[in-house]
């Protein structure tokens, strides 16, 4: 059975940071590209990151280049997203997602298998 399983939000005063993690179970997290995306309140849900597969290769939204990280432990077969000076528009609720490819985050197909999300919220 696959499952993905997030964890690590809370709550973090603006400028502070947080790292969240992506458990995978019943495939092997190295051959599929994993992405985040999150879903502010009152919005709709926005990709933020993607690691691909082949090459490890990574990809960013704007909104969170240079203050965000994504890696992988293949051994522990989770994602890692790593968030640096946070601000109040951070605050969502982050998923995982699995796919064949990064282009899960672009919208030409959905992924196939979501994560039940986590909450962060930036506030003082």
């Amino acid at each position: 059975q696959v499952q993905l399983v997030e964890s690590g939000g809370g709550l973090v005063q603006p400028g502070g940071s947080l790292a969240l993690s992506c458990a995978a179970s019943g495939f092997t997290l190295e051959n599929y590209a994993i992405a985040w995306f999150r879903q502010p309140p009152g919005k709709e849900r926005e990709a933020v990151s993607c690691i691909r597969s082949n090459d490890g290769g990574t990809v960013y939204a704007d909104s969170v280049k240079g203050r965000f990280s994504i890696s992988r432990d293949n051994d522990k077969n989770t994602v890692y997203l790593r968030m640096n000076n946070l601000t109040p528009e951070d605050t969502a609720v982050y998923y995982c997602a699995t796919g064949e490819s990064c282009m899960i985050i672009t919208g030409a197909y959905p992924p196939d298998y979501w994560g039940q999300g986590t909450q962060v919220t930036v506030s003082r």
